[in-house]
């Protein structure tokens, strides 16, 4: 459409009306089609270049000016205009429309100063590049990526202890391994045969969303497969959730002193079992709550202190353990040191610390926690296996230290050698160049004489 023919009075404005009520508030027409069959889904990370003109044909935006091309979060009601959010998810890649939009749909009856005047319809040409679903990871590493096909209502989310119920399949490839409904609480989905990764994107849902997860290998089966499901080791999966309900977990600031007291032992047996199980991660979750309920507790009676305190050192001491078993040390030696604030000489501390050392070569610190455990409490025999291992190891990284500084040393007086070698030859060399020098001006002496 010409500048020309949107300053025509009366022109009919023309494209196929998009809008979920039907009421011509949004109208398209495609210019050129894309390629693909899927269009974006609300969440989707969507990248366009765009030209925006008022009715008169006066253009009042364009990408395509700044050289810029334009992204934005589909379907979240705040990024842009509710016609882009309508129009945009129903283009393939590459495709190139014109949409109309009437006010309800663009800046309504406060417009947009100074460019867009009150009640204004505005006529769009957008080209769509790309869409990517949502990263819903911490790290943002990709991990898992949510596709939302109908968003849920409300702004309420399942919390760590939710009880939920989902309606769910699971795909490998084209392949249907697991398609059920079930009922069950945030933090236990391992018992029920779902990998963490789809437990933490339970969370970012809400009631009755409908959404596509694709989850990469360590957030999925990882490694090990599941063999229940003929999955193969590092497999990346797929699956389609319905949130059908949810009742939150009591949050901490919800819950009074005998009720956190109570809870807490509660999941410190639940997650005793986890870890008898060999399942170190369940086990992590389930002390971590001890620690966020009772570790900004004040106010407590002195009966209350006591219990609170044991159950915090009880919490740390088993969290570092399920670290140490997961090979994540840092962490282990965070809940180390936790639990060492709370009892500074605590047997158990002190050498799972020591072991955490260990893990990570830093041996004299290692060497030192064993020390301290053996001085405190000399019938530990792991401990004196452990100091007995340290000390070797100090050996054996001296010994290294002293073969690379003798091989440096080494190195540095072959170098000596060479250069004053080198020396040498050069100081020879003009020796030799001058001999020569000299004998060429006696016979040319000769030769004059003669």
């Amino acid at each position: 459409m010409t500048a020309e023919e949107m300053k025509a009075d009366g022109a009919p404005l023309e494209g196929a009306d998009i809008t979920p009520k039907r009421d011509e508030g949004v109208l398209k027409v495609v210019k050129r089609e894309g390629s693909g069959t899927e269009s974006p889904m609300i969440g989707d990370k969507v990248t366009v270049h765009y030209t925006g003109w008022l009715l008169d044909g006066t253009k009042f935006d364009s990408s395509l000016d700044r050289r810029d091309k334009f992204s934005f979060d589909l379907g979240k009601g705040s990024e842009v205009i509710k016609a882009w959010d309508i129009a945009v998810a129903t283009m393939k890649v590459g495709e190139i429309c014109r949409i109309t939009c009437k006010p309800e749909y663009a800046y309504g009856s406060a417009g947009s100063p100074p460019k867009i005047p009150p009640n204004a319809t505005l006529i769009f040409e957008v080209k769509l590049f790309e869409f990517k679903g949502e990263d819903l990871t911490d790290d943002e590493d990709g991990g898992i990526i949510r596709r939302i096909r109908k968003k849920g209502e409300g702004y309420s989310k399942p919390n760590e202890g939710a009880l939920v119920e989902i309606q769910f399949e699971g795909r490998y490839g084209d392949r249907v391994f697991d398609r059920r409904e079930l009922r069950f609480e945030i933090g236990e989905g391992d018992n029920y045969d779902l990998p963490h990764g789809l437990e933490k994107a339970i969370q970012k849902m809400e009631k009755s969303e409908e959404s596509v997860f694709y989850l990469k290998p360590n957030y999925g089966f990882g490694s090990a497969g599941k063999e229940k499901f003929q999955i193969p080791p590092d497999a990346e999966l797929q699956y389609e959730v319905k949130l059908k309900s949810f009742e939150k977990a009591k949050e901490s600031w919800e819950m009074n002193t005998d009720e956190k007291l109570e809870q807490s032992c509660i999941v410190k047996e639940r997650g005793t079992q986890y870890f008898k199980e060999g399942k170190y991660k369940q086990a992590a979750l389930q002390y971590k709550k001890i620690v966020s309920w009772l570790e900004h507790e004040s106010g407590l009676s002195d009966e209350e202190e006591t219990k609170a305190k044991s159950l915090r050192l009880a919490a740390h001491l088993n969290l570092a353990m399920c670290h140490l078993k997961l090979k994540e040390y840092s962490q282990a030696l965070e809940n180390c040191n936790k639990a060492l604030e709370l009892d500074s000489n605590n047997e158990k501390g002190l050498f799972r610390r020591g072991e955490a050392h260990l893990a990570v070569n830093d041996f004299e610190l290692a060497r030192g926690d064993f020390q301290k455990v053996i001085q405190l409490y000399p019938s530990n025999k792991a401990a004196k296996v452990q100091l007995v291992t340290c000390q070797q190891k100090i050996r054996e990284q001296h010994e290294k230290e002293k073969k690379m500084y003798a091989n440096m040393f080494q190195r540095l007086a072959d170098k000596d050698l060479k250069s004053a070698a080198t020396l040498q030859t050069s100081h020879t060399e003009d020796e030799e160049m001058k001999d020569e020098q000299n004998g060429v001006e006696d016979k040319s002496e000769i030769d004059t004489e003669a």
